[in-house]
C-alpha cells in the first residue's frame, strides 16, 4: 500500500487529529500535545503550502488543565500510539505522520523560548487537545531551524526561510527574538 505523505491544508489536518481524539475517547485516554512546523502553521492560516507530518514539541502536564509543559517521553503512551497507526491506516498516512522528532529541542540549554507556554493557545479534537505556539515562538523556532538548515544542501529549498516569510515578522519581532536568542546562548 502507498501512502500519501502530505497534508496539503488544514482540513486534512483537523480530520486526522479529531480522529485520533475519537479513538482516544473510546479507551478512555486524554492527551494533550503542543505541535510546531507545517501542520500547526496551516491551522493558525498562516501558510497554505502542504506538509509532510504533524509535528509534536510538548505534551501538557496534566493534560485536562495544560499546567506546564514536558518533553515527549521517547516512546508516546500505548493508547496514542494505536490511535495514530489506526489513523496512518485509514487516511492512507505513513506510520509516523504525528510524530515527537522535535523533542529533540529539549537538549539544548533552552529548548522553548521564555514564556512559550503562557502563549500557546488550545483546540480541542474529542480527547486529544492540542497546543499551538504563539506567533513570536514560531518566528524564534523558524529562525532556528532556518539557521540550522543553512549548512544543509537544503538551502535553496528551506521552507523555514519560506515559512517566516509567511510569518512577516517585524523588526520588532527580529529584537525580541535576538534577545530570546541572547539568553539561550548566555546560559
Amino acid at each position: 500500500m502507498t501512502t500519501t505523505p502530505d497534508f496539503t491544508g488544514p482540513t486534512e489536518v483537523e480530520a486526522a487529529l479529531l480522529t485520533v481524539g475519537e479513538l482516544l475517547e473510546q479507551e478512555g485516554e486524554r492527551f494533550a500535545i503542543v505541535i510546531i512546523g507545517g501542520a500547526a502553521l496551516q491551522l493558525l492560516g498562516v501558510i497554505s503550502r502542504s506538509t509532510g507530518d504533524v509535528d509534536m514539541i510538548a505534551f501538557a502536564d496534566p493534560p485536562a488543565t495544560h499546567a506546564r509543559l514536558v518533553r515527549p517521553p521517547a516512546q508516546l503512551p500505548p493508547a496514542l500510539t494505536r490511535a495514530i497507526l489506526a489513523v496512518a491506516k485509514d487516511r492512507n498516512l505513513p506510520k509516523n505522520w504525528l510524530n515527537a522528532d522535535p523533542a529533540g529541542q529539549w537538549n539544548s540549554p533552552s529548548p522553548l523560548p521564555p514564556g512559550f507556554e503562557t502563549r500557546v493557545t488550545w483546540r480541542s479534537f474529542a480527547a486529544l487537545d492540542v497546543g499551538l505556539p504563539g506567533r513570536l515562538d514560531f518566528i524564534c523556532l523558524k529562525l532556528e531551524a532556518a539557521a540550522d538548515q543553512l549548512n544543509t544542501k537544503q538551502r535553496t529549498s528551506n521552507r523555514h526561510f519560506i515559512d517566516l516569510e509567511a510569518l512577516a515578522p517585524t523588526p520588532g519581532e527580529f529584537e525580541v527574538d535576538s534577545s530570546v536568542g541572547e539568553r539561550k546562548q548566555r546560559q
